[in-house]
C-alpha cells in the first residue's frame, strides 16, 4: 500500500535522516503556520508553492543568498499581506516580538 501524497510532497523540503529539519524555532513556526493556513482553506496550497517558486527564482536571479526557510517565510508574509490576514504594522510588531523571544530562549 503506498503512502498518500500531500501537497508538501511536491516541495524539496530540507530534511535530516528523513525528518524535516529546522535549526531555529522561527523556521518551524513559519512552516507550521503556512501549512495550517493552507489546510484550513485560507489559500490554496498551489498558490503558496507558486509564490515560493517565484520568490526563489527572483532571489537566485538577483544572486541573493537566502536560505530555504527565509524564502518560505518571505512567501508566507507576502500572502498574509496580500490576503489581508495582517497589516504591515502588525506583521512587523509580531516579528519583533518573536525575535525577542528567540533571543531570550538561547
Amino acid at each position: 500500500m503506498s503512502a498518500r501524497k500531500t501537497p508538501l510532497d511536491e516541495l524539496d523540503l530540507p530534511r535530516q535522516n528523513g525528518e524535516l529539519a529546522f535549526d531555529a524555532p522561527w523556521k518551524a513556526r513559519a512552516f507550521g503556520l503556512a501549512v495550517a493556513l493552507g489546510e484550513n482553506g485560507l489559500y490554496a496550497w498551489k498558490e503558496f508553492s507558486q509564490v515560493l517558486a517565484a520568490h526563489t527564482a527572483l532571489a537566485e536571479q538577483q544572486g541573493e543568498d537566502e536560505a530555504y526557510y527565509e524564502r518560505w517565510l518571505n512567501s508566507l508574509e507576502h500572502l498574509a499581506l496580500e490576503k489581508g490576514f495582517v497589516t504591515p504594522a502588525e506583521l512587523e510588531a509580531r516579528a519583533a516580538e518573536l525575535a525577542a523571544q528567540d533571543e531570550h530562549a538561547h
